[in-house]
């Protein structure tokens, strides 16, 4: 069995869903060494968010970001953690919603996605900044 792991910074990106699989796919070649294996993609962050989802139609993007602004709301007024900026609690709450993490298979040294998945960055601050992966592959 085989193990790599590098930590990669994403620049920053605008509040909202962004896809990101190329990005760590270009970061992280050691992926094209397993013919079997997983890959673990870690956030280091509380206020940002990991997720797969279609890849291809960027509606379904702006979709989850009006459906998330809906579902956890800035300014509510029971909110006690907001000194850091009224996006900072919904961002927490939207992050803890969605996970820090997704484990992806790999086959043939690639992503095994299904044709219309890709990964997605959940930014969900209004000037979050830049952010910081783990990348975690094993296998054979």
């Amino acid at each position: 069995m085989q193990i790599f792991q590098k930590t990669i910074r994403l620049q920053s990106y605008p509040r909202g869903f962004h896809l990101i699989t190329r990005i760590v796919e270009q970061q992280f070649p050691e992926i094209r060494k397993l013919k079997v294996g997983l890959l673990q993609v870690f956030i280091q962050h509380t206020s940002a968010s990991l997720t797969i989802n279609e890849n291809a139609d960027p509606t379904v993007r702006m979709d989850f970001e009006s459906h998330f602004n809906k579902m956890v709301p800035e300014n509510a007024p029971y909110y006690q953690h907001d000194y850091e900026g009224s996006d900072d609690m919904p961002a927490h709450l939207k992050a803890a919603l969605l996970g820090h993490s997704v484990t992806i298979p790999i086959a043939n040294g690639q992503l095994n996605l299904g044709t219309w998945q890709g990964i997605y960055l959940g930014e969900h601050r209004d000037h979050g900044g830049s952010r910081t992966l783990v990348l975690t592959a094993w296998g054979d």
